[in-house]
């Protein structure tokens, strides 16, 4: 158990050294993702597997009768190949993706620790989930 000196002002007393906690304090910043790319993993939680075929003839004639275009790939293939591995990742887990899946997202600029870190934070947000809500 830990405690914090206070001296009669609600300060910490002189003397008292406290380690600055740093947010990710000792993570390699090549491992990480930007705000950008965060917001593409989060977006890909709630596209369907199924989102990542392309779609057949007779769905691209019937969404044009009834005025249906949903085309979820998004135009810069880096974070298309981020979005694929999020929606691979949420649906099935880290053993859902082929080999395959993981070298087109290396292939187009990721890090292996960037894809650890991905399945790391879907890991948990997926053990987390509804706990919070």
């Amino acid at each position: 158990m830990a405690f914090m000196a206070f001296d009669g002002h609600g300060s910490v007393a002189q003397g008292e050294k406290t380690p600055a906690a740093t947010p990710n304090q000792g993570a390699d910043p090549a491992n990480r993702l930007t705000a950008l790319e965060w917001s593409v993993v989060a977006l890909a939680r709630r596209d369907r597997p199924s989102s990542l075929r392309e779609p057949s003839r007779l769905s691209v004639a019937l969404g044009s009768v009834f005025g249906r275009h949903q085309h979820p790939h998004l135009a810069d293939p880096r974070l298309e190949a981020l979005r694929r591995v999020a929606v691979l990742a949420w649906h099935r887990g880290a053993n859902g993706l082929s080999d395959a899946e993981v070298e087109a997202f290396t292939a187009a600029g990721f890090t292996t620790g960037q894809y650890r870190t991905l399945l790391a934070s879907i890991g948990a947000a997926s053990l987390n989930k509804g706990r919070y809500a």
